[in-house]
């Protein structure tokens, strides 16, 4: 098979204002990246005035263009789709996307338009995916947008207004990136309606599809529940993890000596995650991103041999064995790193060893191998005790 990204876009219209114009552009944008572009219209209601002014532009495209009538849901329908032949863009493709019929045939078209060479041949060499998490108006998309100096993301003032996720390929000044920039969660899914009922439902999917997360925090409000909820879905995934806080322009003396409370009060059980202070709106401090999000991955996909594992064990069993399990002392007999992403440890014991000692030999383990930046897992796993006969 081909592996190619599909880039869907807003609704394009030549005379909108406010944010559809900034739908419209980044439409614009994605065409002007595109090895294959195809233009979608609705049989049923026949050839707009917004359909012919996009004609127009993309009859002057260096790129192949699609024309796919849309909404094409019996045979009777043919005498409607051939108005689109007026269009100047060759055959339209009858599609009716409800049914499922002739998308198959579609895709196959684009197959044998696509280049032997893609215009931006990174996109298939797999660059390491960042999802931006965080709730409504924590400055995600204005983020996004400073990194990439383009205007990707749809952003306006109205909290929430990064209806889909929209992914960006970006070149820092190490390595290529694949930016996920995911609609803001909601306060309760209950309360929200349309749109953003299926983007606070989205973002959970977004954070599994990640590799390294960029947990924005509004560093000028108060560290709140719902901050604490995208962390707990965060670490729940396993993802490498990087804490910004945002807005750090706005963020005065006063400010700082409370946040420093927050932090110590409800980001404690996270001395392994690196922390940046930022401004998406200034630039302060971007530069300190990529650094943070490569030592995460680092950590995220290290491996420790299973020879040092146990000599760390021994090491710290020695300096503090576990606590007694129904009068039995439980003993560690062996350890081994059972996969990656995330690292995850797991002991054959004798008995159950309780979630203070695991928390006690997470820390030490940090201490001897660092893995800073990624979450670990230790798990156990008792031996089942011979009967005897």
């Amino acid at each position: 098979g081909q592996r190619f990204f599909v880039q869907d876009t807003g609704g394009w219209d030549p005379n909108v204002k406010g944010i559809h114009a900034a739908i419209a552009r980044q439409a614009e944008q994605a065409m002007a990246t595109a090895d294959v572009i195809v233009f979608v219209v609705d049989t049923k209601v026949g050839i707009t005035e917004t359909d012919a002014v996009m004609a127009r532009k993309l009859q002057r495209s260096e790129v192949p263009v699609i024309l796919v009538s849309n909404k094409f849901d019996s045979e009777t329908m043919y005498a409607d789709m051939a108005e689109f032949y007026a269009l100047g863009l060759g055959d339209p493709w009858p599609v009716s996307a409800q049914h499922g019929r002739g998308g198959a045939d579609v895709l196959d078209e684009i197959l044998r338009l696509f280049p032997e060479e893609p215009r931006n041949s990174s996109i298939t060499s797999g660059p390491r995916r960042v999802a931006l998490v965080g709730k409504p108006n924590v400055g995600k998309s204005s983020l996004l947008n400073k990194l990439t100096s383009e205007e990707r993301s749809v952003v306006d003032n109205a909290a929430g207004t990064t209806v889909d996720p929209v992914d960006s390929l970006v070149q820092l000044d190490e390595r290529l990136w694949k930016f996920i920039d995911t609609a803001g969660l909601r306060k309760k899914v209950k309360n929200v309606q349309g749109h953003e009922y299926y983007a606070s439902l989205r973002t959970r999917g977004v954070i599994d599809a990640a590799e390294v997360c960029i947990m924005l925090i509004d560093a000028s409000q108060e560290v709140s529940e719902q901050d604490q909820r995208v962390l707990n879905m965060i670490l729940e995934a396993g993802k490498a993890l990087v804490i910004v806080f945002n807005k750090w322009d706005l963020v005065d003396e006063d400010r700082r000596y409370y946040l420093d409370r927050e932090i110590d009060e409800n980001l404690r059980h996270l001395p392994w995650v690196t922390r940046v202070n930022i401004s998406a709106e200034t630039g302060r401090a971007l530069q300190k991103l990529e650094p943070a999000m490569i030592e995460a991955l680092e950590s995220w996909d290290q491996r420790v041999s299973t020879g040092q594992l146990n000599n760390w064990m021994r090491e710290a069993i020695a300096a503090n064995p576990p606590p007694m399990n129904n009068n039995r002392l439980p003993r560690v007999l062996f350890a081994t790193q059972a996969s990656t992403q995330p690292p995850t440890i797991v002991l054959f014991t004798t008995g159950f060893l309780d979630a203070g000692y695991r928390r006690y030999l997470e820390r030490k383990f940090r201490e001897r191998f660092g893995f800073h930046g990624s979450p670990v897992r230790i798990a156990v796993r008792v031996r089942e005790r011979r009967q005897r006969r």
